[in-house]
């Protein structure tokens, strides 16, 4: 027997639809081209994937434990939706709004994210390995234990951001912002952070071993116990950041501005320090 699901509102012009679980896709991708509103939907658990939702109206539909693999969700609206543990692998949300949007624990490998906004967005525990979020509007979003691994975020805005325990290791995160975030204890190591914003950020404990800082920006950041051995920190701005008991073993700081920087107790072992600013650190 089909399982019914709950759909409070299809829109397609004037008329409006009930559907089985079995004939929701069809109709969906049936109504797509006059434009949709499951605005408010119940579609629990519903199976929509590679169904085409592009430009759908979405907001506040309960999406959770829903099979998005491979679906068009392109320019969709999903402000305030619920996505919890639902898979969305190899999704399209290019340009998508999931303002304030709940996906903890939900699976987003390899998902295209460019130009979404996930403002607000919680995403604790979610899988973006591999995902394309570049130039994504991910400020003051909740990703605490989620997977960034091998992600592509350049350009992206995670200013305000929490991503204690986060695991961003081998990602490209080029001139991503990440002002006041908080990222401590996350894993960044070998990921790519040229000419990223850390402004004022929390990165006590955080993994960065091997990762590029060339050109980053880290005034006042929070670095203390960090990992930062052999990473690239060539012409780094540090000014004032605390970088107490840091492993910096290996590192290349040629060129960096570490002004007023707290290095007291920090592994300076082997890294080079030539052409560094100094002035008022303190060791």
């Amino acid at each position: 027997m089909a399982k019914t699901i709950e759909v409070k509102a299809i829109h397609t012009h004037e008329s409006v639809f009930y559907a089985e679980a079995d004939s929701l896709k069809a109709l969906i991708e049936s109504a797509v081209a006059s434009g949709i509103d499951l605005t408010l939907a119940n579609l629990h658990g519903a199976d929509l994937s590679l169904a085409n939702l592009s430009k759908a109206r979405l907001n506040s539909a309960d999406l959770s434990d829903a099979q998005l693999s491979g679906a068009n969700l392109e320019k969709a609206r999903l402000t305030v939706a619920k996505l919890d543990r639902a898979d969305l692998s190899n999704a399209n949300l290019s340009e998508a709004s999931l303002l304030g949007a709940r996906l903890p624990a939900s699976k987003l490998v390899e998902a295209l994210l460019r130009k979404a906004n996930l403002c607000g967005a919680n995403l604790c525990g979610a899988d973006l390995s591999k995902a394309d979020l570049g130039q994504a509007d991910l400020s003051k979003a909740a990703l605490s234990g989620a997977i960034l691994a091998e992600a592509t975020l350049p350009f992206a805005d995670l200013s305000g951001a929490t991503l204690l325990g986060t695991n961003l290791s081998k990602a490209a995160l080029a001139a991503t912002d990440f002002s006041r975030a908080d990222l401590s204890g996350a894993d960044l190591s070998r990921a790519d952070l040229s000419g990223a914003i850390l402004s004022g950020a929390r990165l006590s404990g955080a993994n960065m071993s091997k990762a590029d800082l060339s050109f980053a920006d880290l005034p006042g950041a929070q670095l203390a116990g960090a990992n930062l051995s052999v990473a690239n920190l060539t012409a780094a701005n540090l000014p004032g950041a605390d970088l107490s008991g840091t492993n910096l073993s290996g590192a290349v700081l040629t060129g960096a501005d570490l002004t007023d920087a707290d290095l007291s107790g920090a592994n300076l072992d082997g890294a080079n320090l030539n052409g560094a600013r100094l002035e008022g650190a303190r060791r």
